[in-house]
C-alpha cells in the first residue's frame, strides 16, 4: 500500500479545518452562506483525497494526448460534428473550464469523460483558499492564484476573438439560474468579474435579444449590450435557444464554451473514437499517443441495436452513457439495469464504456463508524493546461452532492 492509499483508507489521517471553511463561506456574505448551507449542505467534503505523482503524470499524459489527437486535421471531418455550428471557432475562442473526469484505481488513471462546461471550479478555488493554513499531507494541485487564472482565461477568450477592444459586459447564462444547484458558483463568478471592473449579469436565456449590432439583455426599462457569454447551458448545440444560436453563428457575441468545443471534445461518441486504435492510425495519430489513450481511457463503443444480445450478456462489464448527456443524467451501470431500461438504451443514442472502478476515500461523519466513499477526480483544463485538480466524493452510482461527508474535495499529491 502506497502513502496515498494509506491516507485515503484512514478517515482520521487528514481532515479539513471546518472552522476555516465556514469562515471563508461566511466571508461571501450572509445571503451566500445561507444559500450554500440550506440548498447544498453536502457541497464540500470533510476530507481531502490523496493521489500519487504517478497518477497525476498519467492524467496529464492522457489530457495532452487527447489534445494532440483532436487537433489532427481529420478529427473534425468525421461526420459527428454539426458543421453549421463550427463558424470558424476553431483557433478562436478555446472554451473555458474543460473538465477531464478520471477514476483512479490500482490499474492507473482512467478518463471516463470530458465535459466542455465543467462546473465547480470557483467553488473549489474557495475551498482550496480556505485551507491554505491547514497542515495537510502533500501538496494541492492548482495554479498559485486561481481567481486571477480564471479571470485571465475569460479575458483571453475575449482577446482571441476581439483583440484589444475592452471587455465591458459578461452574461452568465443558464436556464432558471437561481434554481440551479450551482447557483452559488454563478454568484462567485459574477463577483470576480465585477471586482475586475467588468459588469456581469446572471440571466435566463429568455431575456436575451438579438439585434443587428449584437446581443442584448432585454429587461423592463433597461437594455444592455453583452460582449461575452459564459455559457452554462446544457443544450450544447443551442438547438433550443434560437437567439443565442443566431448571434453565435453571426459572430456577434463571444460565446464560451461554444458548440464546436463540445462537439470536438465532449460528445460521448468521441470516447469511442479515442479508444479506436485503427481509426486513430487512419487519422495519423502518433503511436505513443494511441498507446496512452488505449491505456488511459476505458474501451468505449457506440451502441447499436444489433448489439443487444451481446451487451445484455456482458452488461456487468459496461457503463452506459447518453451521447449528449451531462451531470450523470441518463447514465447507468450495466449491473443495475432492468430489461426495460436496457431496451431503451439499445434504441437510444448511447455509448457503452468498459467499467473503470472509482477510487475510494474513508470518511467519518460526526465521529460515526468509517464509511467508504467513491472518488471522481476532475482536472479543470484551459487550452491544454491543467489549472486545478479537484475531487468529488459520493455514494451511489454517480456523483450527486447528497452524501454526508461528501461533495467537492481537495486533491493532494503525496509520494
Amino acid at each position: 500500500m502506497n502513502e496515498a492509499e494509506r491516507l485515503n483508507a484512514d478517515c482520521h489521517a487528514a481532515r479539513l479545518n471546518q472552522a476555516a471553511l465556514q469562515q471563508a463561506v461566511r466571508a461571501q456574505g450572509e445571503a451566500w452562506y445561507s444559500l450554500v448551507t440550506e440548498r447544498s449542505p453536502h457541497l464540500f467534503a470533510d476530507v481531502p483525497v490523496f493521489i500519487t505523482s504517478l497518477q497525476l503524470q498519467q492524467m496529464h499524459a492522457v489530457i495532452a494526448a487527447v489534445g494532440r489527437v483532436v487537433a489532427l486535421p481529420g478529427w473534425c471531418d468525421a461526420g459527428t460534428f454539426p458543421q453549421t455550428l463550427t463558424r470558424g471557432e476553431k483557433g478562436v475562442a478555446r472554451g473555458v473550464f474543460f473538465g477531464y473526469d478520471f477514476h483512479l484505481n490500482s490499474d492507473g488513471a482512467h478518463l471516463i469523460e470530458i465535459n466542455s462546461n465543467a462546473g465547480g471550479a470557483f467553488l473549489n478555488a474557495l475551498l482550496l483558499d480556505s485551507q491554505r493554513e491547514t497542515r495537510l499531507p502533500g501538496a494541492a494541485v492548482a495554479e498559485a492564484n486561481l481567481e486571477q487564472t480564471f479571470l485571465d482565461m475569460f479575458c483571453n477568450e475575449w482577446r482571441l476573438a476581439r483583440g484589444d477592444a475592452p471587455l465591458k459586459t459578461i452574461a452568465i447564462v443558464d436556464e432558471q439560474p437561481e434554481a440551479q444547484h450551482l447557483y452559488a458558483e454563478f454568484l462567485l463568478a459574477k463577483n470576480l468579474f465585477e471586482r475586475a471592473g467588468i459588469t456581469a449579469y446572471i440571466v435566463d436565456p429568455s431575456v436575451l435579444q438579438a439585434r443587428d449590432d449584437g446581443l442584448y439583455l432585454d429587461f423592463p426599462g433597461s437594455e444592455q449590450k453583452i460582449d461575452l457569454v459564459y455559457n452554462r447551458l446544457t443544450d450544447f448545440s443551442l438547438q433550443q435557444h434560437a437567439v443565442l444560436r443566431a448571434v453565435y453563428l453571426a459572430g456577434k457575441v463571444v460565446l464560451t464554451p461554444h458548440p464546436h468545443a463540445y462537439a470536438q471534445y465532449a460528445d460521448k461518441r468521441n470516447l469511442a473514437r479515442l479508444t479506436d486504435a485503427q481509426g486513430l492510425r487512419a487519422l495519423g495519430a502518433d503511436e505513443a499517443d494511441i498507446a496512452t489513450l488505449q491505456a488511459g481511457i476505458p474501451h468505449t463503443i457506440v451502441v447499436r441495436p444489433d448489439m443487444e444480445a451481446t451487451l445484455w450478456a456482458e452488461r456487468k462489464q459496461w457503463f452506459f452513457k447518453p451521447n449528449s448527456g451531462y451531470g450523470s443524467k441518463g447514465a447507468y451501470r450495466g449491473a443495475n439495469l432492468t430489461k426495460r431500461v436496457f431496451g431503451e438504451i439499445m434504441h437510444g443514442d448511447y455509448v457503452a464504456q468498459k467499467l473503470a472502478v472509482p477510487g475510494e476515500r474513508s470518511v467519518c461523519v460526526d465521529d460515526a463508524e468509517p464509511v467508504s466513499l467513491k472518488s471522481d477526480i476532475r482536472c479543470y483544463v484551459y487550452d491544454g493546461q491543467v489549472q486545478l485538480v479537484a475531487a468529488r466524493l459520493y455514494q451511489g452510482q454517480t456523483t450527486n452532492f447528497r452524501t454526508p461527508g461528501g461533495g467537492f474535495a481537495l486533491v493532494c499529491v503525496v509520494e
